[in-house]
């Protein structure tokens, strides 16, 4: 039988906000999909790199098809500092994995946020910060799970592009290119563990709106509705 995490943080990393999320893909497909269904927007790093056709496979190289664990960005606590990757598919690979991950033990929530904010796109019309923070619970509960030294690891199986987002750029090719932003959904799982032993699994999934404009670098702009086919 499966243990029962200590305190409603088990959410955590899961579904969040539908009706924030739902208004932010109805601004976001006026610009890009021009049909009901997901998108939301990102932002831009510093890479000399091709933003790849969504249509097109993942490169096969081990930057761009494996999720990145890079070292935590300084005063951000157990937060990884956003991968320098181009191709929209490795990293939304990477911001799911970061965003299901977190560790009370060493990371404030404060800290939590900062080490997020910093893979949010630049450019503020595209940003929805709040799509994001919305994962992470309140100061109340954040120090509940610190109580209990609550930490958990995101383990990414697989992501793709929602046959949605393909549909519709292979119906208006050119709405692309306004913002560059690609909608990924990634699957995967969710290792919780606490104090005196317990831990317990849950399965993750998430679709992200991820901008990865040419010369740039990817960025997460929010967490789109759930598109999974």
């Amino acid at each position: 039988m499966q243990k029962r995490f200590p305190t409603s943080s088990s959410s955590y990393g899961a579904g969040w906000s539908a009706n924030r999320r739902i208004a932010i893909v109805a601004a976001v497909v006026a610009v890009l999909l021009a049909i009901a269904t997901a998108v939301a927007w990102l932002s831009g790093g510093k890479n000399g790199r091709q933003a790849p056709d969504p249509a097109a496979p993942a490169p096969a190289s081990s930057t761009s098809s494996a999720p990145a664990t890079p070292k935590p960005a300084a005063g951000s606590g157990s937060v990884p500092h956003p991968p320098r990757i181009a191709e929209p598919v490795a990293y939304a690979k990477a911001a799911a994995q970061m965003l299901w991950s977190y560790d009370t033990r060493t990371t404030s929530r404060d800290q939590q946020l900062g080490g997020m904010q910093a893979w949010m796109t630049s450019e503020t019309q595209y940003a929805d910060w709040a799509s994001v923070t919305g994962q992470v619970p309140d100061p109340a509960l954040w120090s509940r799970m610190a109580d209990q030294d609550q930490h958990a690891t995101g383990t990414v199986l697989e992501a793709h592009y929602p046959g949605a987002f393909k549909q519709a750029l292979t119906q208006d090719p050119s709405a692309i290119t306004k913002a560059y932003i690609y909608v990924v959904t990634v699957n995967g799982k969710q290792q919780i563990a606490w104090n005196e032993g317990g831990a317990g699994a849950e399965e993750r999934a998430v679709t992200l709106a991820v901008q990865c404009r040419p010369s740039h670098d990817c960025a997460l702009a929010a967490i789109a509705p759930s598109v999974t086919q």
